[in-house]
């Protein structure tokens, strides 16, 4: 892989101490960054892939070409290769939009995300969309835990089939990561989703986040959100999910199909920053996020982000 591009990277290099001393220049490779003192951790996430199995075809569209599991598995791979830790992550909508869904009701889509190594994804509304009996036999051909924390199911078919959290340990790091849903009410076919309680998203996250923090004593915490990014108005989407919550230090978005060009970072209730980063749709990027902690301190950097635009025999970074 080429040099990494960094973004934040006179901010980074500003740092006093032990941070000031890990020069990216020169397009040093993360993993050259971690030593006994620093541990280097590398995120990817997509989101709202919607059954995009194949790339998109080549019928002149705009996104013509683009996309493909093939290709994102290879990527993936690569990058696993190249970096010690790394966390893959969806958030949600990962059904719903061809034929591959029609015919096999999210089989497919499941299966191919286990054999890529996803290691948690979050329920979008269009997971709905052949009701709970179609989501419950959907889900055992996922081989990652679905988070979710503000869909209450204790009445329904789906009780004790997702989790609200999980821990992830990356050499010695504890990534404590939850589930967030949208509204399904003017969302979803009510039919669709009888007796599912949806629980408020900002108390869901500040009682989960604290717990992850404080109890759980992990060193990040993420946040899978199908909220959405950004809207005029009061509804909660992201932003107003990091302005009104503590103890979260990513959010990792979906729903509203955004291309971010970069991430986001909002200060919290407790004047803290919390980033959020969102890649499009349809499995056409790739997100990836750089982080090194340094284990004495505590202190966390993100030093690298940016997204892969999966095309034809090549992934390009967008940096």
């Amino acid at each position: 892989m080429e040099g990494l591009p960094t973004i934040n990277r006179r901010h980074f290099l500003k740092q006093a101490g032990t941070f000031g001393t890990l020069s990216l220049l020169g397009g040093i490779p993360l993993a050259a960054l971690a030593n006994e003192d620093h541990i280097a951790l590398t995120i990817l996430h997509t989101n709202d892939v919607h059954s995009r199995i194949d790339p998109f075809p080549m019928d002149g569209s705009r996104n013509q070409g683009l996309g493909g599991v093939a290709r994102r598995a290879t990527l993936v791979e690569r990058i696993r290769s190249e970096q010690r830790n790394v966390l893959l992550l969806d958030a949600g909508d990962t059904v719903q939009g061809t034929p591959y869904f029609n015919l096999f009701g999210g089989k497919v889509e499941l299966e191919l995300m286990s054999k890529m190594g996803y290691e948690a994804s979050t329920i979008g509304n269009h997971e709905f969309d052949n009701g709970l009996e179609g989501l419950a036999k959907m889900l055992p051909y996922a081989k990652f835990p679905f988070l979710t924390a503000n869909y209450d199911f204790s009445d329904t078919m789906l009780k004790g089939k997702t989790r609200e959290y999980s821990i992830f340990k990356k050499q010695g790091l504890r990534i404590g990561v939850f589930g967030l849903g949208i509204e399904l009410d003017g969302m979803v076919d009510p039919t669709l989703c009888r007796d599912v309680r949806y629980l408020d998203p900002i108390a869901t996250a500040n009682t989960l986040a604290e717990r992850l923090k404080q109890d759980y004593r992990c060193s990040f915490v993420i946040c899978l959100s199908h909220l959405g990014y950004k809207y005029q108005g009061n509804k909660v989407s992201d932003v107003v999910l990091a302005k009104n919550t503590r103890n979260i230090d990513l959010i990792i978005g979906g729903h509203t199909h955004t291309f971010m060009p970069a991430p986001e970072s909002i200060r919290n209730l407790n004047g803290e920053l919390t980033t959020i980063n969102q890649v499009g749709f349809g499995g056409i990027n790739l997100g990836r996020l750089d982080y090194v902690f340094e284990q004495q301190s505590g202190r966390k950097e993100l030093v690298t982000a940016s997204s892969y635009e999966i095309t034809d025999g090549v992934s390009v970074w967008n940096g």
